[in-house]
């Protein structure tokens, strides 16, 4: 039988694209530890932890509260226009996963 992580997990795996023109933070109950070549996102809340294995998606992670959108924090953090498809899905697998949300929203 799967835990309720393993699902969720599964859940985020499938997750769409974020749209890089909203404005989006991390939750409040996650907490973000960087590593060599990237980060660790642990979610107090639901107890799970997501390694976050590109040193540049944790700079934009980062820098997301300090940028309007998840694009301009992607622009900033120097992702170049050809990855941003990527870098959209790898987000919208951490916004599925509970890590981000849309500022204003907790």
């Amino acid at each position: 039988m799967a835990t309720a992580t393993a699902r969720a997990a599964d859940g985020a795996r499938g997750a769409a694209p974020l749209d890089l023109g909203r404005a989006i933070d991390i939750h409040p109950s996650v907490g973000l530890r960087p590593e060599r070549g990237g980060a660790l996102a642990y979610h107090y809340g639901t107890r799970a932890l997501h390694f976050v294995n590109d040193a540049r998606l944790a700079a934009v992670l980062h820098g997301l509260s300090a940028h309007a959108s998840a694009g301009a924090a992607l622009t900033a953090a120097g992702v170049p226009a050809e990855l941003r498809g990527a870098y959209s899905v790898a987000l919208g697998r951490l916004a599925a996963a509970g890590v981000l949300i849309e500022r204003g929203t907790s």
